[in-house]
């Protein structure tokens, strides 16, 4: 399905390591004639990393998507009733937020951007990147993989002999599973061996 005029809402949350991987797949997106509506959790926002500054990360998604970034849930709550959503896509999605969005908890403005999509039973597109996909985050990650409307982008173990309990999508699928997640389809493979592709 093509993504021009589609209104896509992007949530970022804290996974810093994971946006230089996420950011080109923002690009595609607005390349593709998307609307894009970017939305960033408190964290993204006020935490400096070796990957760079949070101010610097908002900074760019705002340039890239031509809109100021929602920060806030009220600001977030009108995706759902005024300003509806084709699709929402959060990506990185933190073990954190990952486990909020499974057990029904709205606390963030990534959050609530997925809830408003959910209520109007649109898809929302999931880019895990947690170092407890296979820990005790496991039963979150099956819960959401069973849950109507939600979709994931391809991922896999980034680093099975130091980190086993590690899963990260494959970013470079972005696209391709919003394309498919607006048919109400999920791309296949879901699990993959992301650590011998390289992406």
């Amino acid at each position: 399905m093509g993504l021009k005029g589609k209104r896509i809402g992007f949530g970022l949350t804290g996974s810093h390591c994971t946006y230089q991987a996420v950011f080109p797949e923002i690009e595609k997106l607005v390349a593709a004639g998307a609307e894009v509506i970017p939305v960033v959790t408190h964290t993204v926002k006020t935490t400096d990393t070796r990957f760079g500054k949070g101010s610097e990360w908002v900074e760019k998604i705002e340039k890239i998507t031509g809109r100021k970034a929602i920060d806030s849930i009220v600001e977030a709550e009108p995706l759902g009733p005024s300003i509806p959503l084709d699709c929402m896509v959060i990506a990185p999605l933190t073990g954190f937020t990952m486990s909020k969005l499974a057990n029904a908890l709205t606390d963030s403005p990534v959050l609530m951007a997925a809830k408003a999509a959910l209520r109007n039973l649109k898809p929302v597109v999931l880019g895990i990147s947690t170092n407890d996909a296979l820990g005790l985050n496991g039963v979150n990650l099956m819960r959401l993989m069973a849950t109507k409307n939600i979709y994931f982008i391809p991922y896999g173990q980034d680093d099975p002999d130091k980190k086993p309990n590690s899963m990260v999508a494959r970013m470079s699928s972005l696209l391709d599973t919003v394309s498919l997640a607006l048919e109400g389809k999920q791309i296949q493979p879901v699990i993959i061996e992301r650590f011998r592709d390289g992406k």
